[in-house]
């Protein structure tokens, strides 16, 4: 008897370098041809677009593990392995993830793939990646040399682009924009004249002047960092000097996220371009002397070496008013990033809480306020109400998928007697072949339906509030205990969704925070919920150790 058709998952990228969006309708196309021609049944489709294969943290990438796992699908076809990635680390770890799922993969160019191609596709995707690295760098120091830009753009710029004799563009090439660089003018004027970089932005802002991105102007775009060469106040291509290569651009393995280390001076590349120059050496050097006369320093310790101080609330916080982030502004206190650093034009929200104060509020709104136990007795009758609902409903759909599955092998049986008897076996082969299909669909699922009814759902008491209560007390507690601060935090940090400051009319013409909490549901239940195995085992022997405290 025929098999049933093995059900296939489509993966397709792009890159922003050098493809267009179409490239994942014409690699879809392309794997879908192959799924026919080995008879797949396609299941799913998944896509990045304009991401680099560097990295595994897609959203595609990551719903396709996901769903490999949860045996959704039983075969990966995809136009190449460098669309799965160009890391020779990270395509190893994908074909392990798929291998333990019992997912295979398929190739438009290798077939089915092995240990063996990826070794070899995966090492040579990787040295494709370097060489390119290499190539590139090389390509723009040569536009450098030539005084012409090494990539990206400067405020006060425009980039032009040009055919060429032979029919290429040239790129590299740029002019001074005449609407843009009176600003950077009276930036370094201003500035000069003693306002600090956080006034000149609010000044900016308030004049509806765009900034560098586009946006609103804010004080580090201004001020930067003297030793890199960043921000308008540090950028010597303004007094006609070119610099390149000051810094390398690495990508981090954990996060995806690209981190710029500095360079040292000997490798940088420095050419005259007079004709880019906007402010005279004179204003240049009078801001420099005011620069080292405030004494602005800049630790020698890089980014990736340090390791700022993580508070409880760190990261948590959301000015009411403008959305942006409400962090530290101050010895132990917090207020809003966007009043501070891009001016009162932008945010008007200058009101700041102290660390101690802040921590004490939302721990005693967490501990007394964040679950109400009327509110509580609702939503355990309310869940209680619906897992019932659901469970009755998998039932009925059961019963009918097993009459259906029924059906169909008491049609099996018919067509097997009829083939027995002499009738015309091509007709019923076919008709064979889409019950088969449909029975192996069936018991699928009905496993599935079995594997839900024989898990045991989430259990709910109507004194959850009253459990909750004394986990947050002991967490609380475990604070102030050195071997337990840093897990104490991390679950109590899991509790809050977002908190929110926003000012409101004080005393006089005094504006005080108001600050409002808003939990978060799942982790709430998982720390008032009766039996701990849904925390999972790390977290719930965590939890058990805190509250015995």
């Amino acid at each position: 008897m025929t098999k049933p058709a093995l059900r296939a998952a489509l993966y397709a990228r792009y890159s922003s370098d050098m493809q267009r969006p179409a490239s994942i309708e014409d690699q879809f196309r392309l794997c879908r041809e192959r799924a026919d021609r080995e008879g797949y049944q396609i299941v799913g489709t998944y896509e990045d677009r304009a991401v680099s294969g560097k990295t595994l943290l897609r959203p595609g990438m990551q719903n396709l593990i996901a769903d490999a796992r949860s045996r959704r699908f039983d075969v990966i076809i995809v136009e190449g392995l460098d669309r799965l990635s160009r890391n020779l680390a990270d395509t190893a770890a994908v074909f392990r993830d798929l291998n333990f799922a019992g997912v295979s993969i398929v190739t438009l160019s290798e077939g089915a793939v092995d240990e063996l191609d990826i070794g070899l596709r995966g090492t040579m995707n990787h040295l494709f990646i370097k060489d390119l690295a290499a190539k590139t760098h090389r390509g723009l120091r040569g536009r450098v040399e030539r005084g012409k830009s090494g990539g990206g753009n400067a405020f006060g710029y425009r980039v032009l682009r040009e055919i060429g004799e032979d029919g290429e563009i040239r790129r590299g090439e740029r002019e001074i924009d005449e609407d843009e660089a009176p600003v950077v003018r009276r930036i370094f004027e201003s500035y000069l004249s003693g306002q600090s970089p956080n006034k000149i932005a609010d000044m900016l802002n308030a004049e509806g002047t765009i900034g560098p991105r586009g946006g609103a102007w804010d004080k580090s775009a201004i001020h930067g960092n003297p030793k890199r060469g960043t921000g308008i106040l540090n950028n010597e291509l303004y007094i006609g000097r070119l610099i390149w290569n000051r810094q390398t651009f690495v990508t981090d393995p954990q996060t995806g996220r690209r981190q710029a280390r500095p360079n040292p001076e000997s490798e940088w590349v420095i050419r005259e371009v007079p004709e880019l120059r906007i402010i005279s050496e004179a204003l240049w050097q009078q801001v420099k002397d005011r620069q080292d006369g405030r004494k602005i320093k800049h630790t020698m310790v890089e980014a990736w070496e340090r390791r700022k101080p993580r508070f409880l609330l760190t990261g948590l916080m959301k000015c009411g008013n403008c959305g942006g982030g409400f962090s530290t502004v101050g010895t132990d206190r917090f207020g809003c990033s966007n009043a501070r650093n891009k001016g009162k034009s932008y945010c008007d929200n200058t009101v700041t809480v102290t660390r101690q104060d802040m921590d004490g509020r939302i721990l005693n709104a967490l501990s007394n306020r964040l679950v109400d136990p009327d509110l509580t007795r609702v939503f355990v009758e309310e869940y209680i109400a619906e897992r019932n609902r659901l469970a009755s409903t998998c039932v009925d759909d059961g019963a009918g998928k097993q009459r259906e599955l029924n059906k169909i092998m008491r049609d099996q049986d018919k067509l097997v007697t009829a083939l027995l008897n002499g009738m015309t076996a091509g007709p019923l082969n076919v008709r064979l072949e889409q019950l088969e299909a449909r029975k192996a669909l069936l018991e699928a699922e009905l496993a599935e339906i079995a594997r839900r009814k024989k898990s045991s759902p989430t259990l709910l008491h109507p004194g959850i509030a009253k459990t909750y209560h004394q986990r947050v007390t002991a967490l609380v507690a475990a604070l102030s205990e050195p071997e337990h601060e840093g897990e104490a935090k991390e679950l109590l940090r899991g509790l809050i969704d977002r908190i929110t400051v926003t000012p409101i009319p004080g005393p006089g013409k005094r504006r005080l925070p108001r600050i409002d909490l808003q939990g978060s549901l799942i982790h709430i239940l998982e720390l008032a919920v009766v039996g701990e195995r849904e925390l999972g085992k790390q977290k719930a022997s965590c939890e058990r150790r805190l509250i015995n405290l």
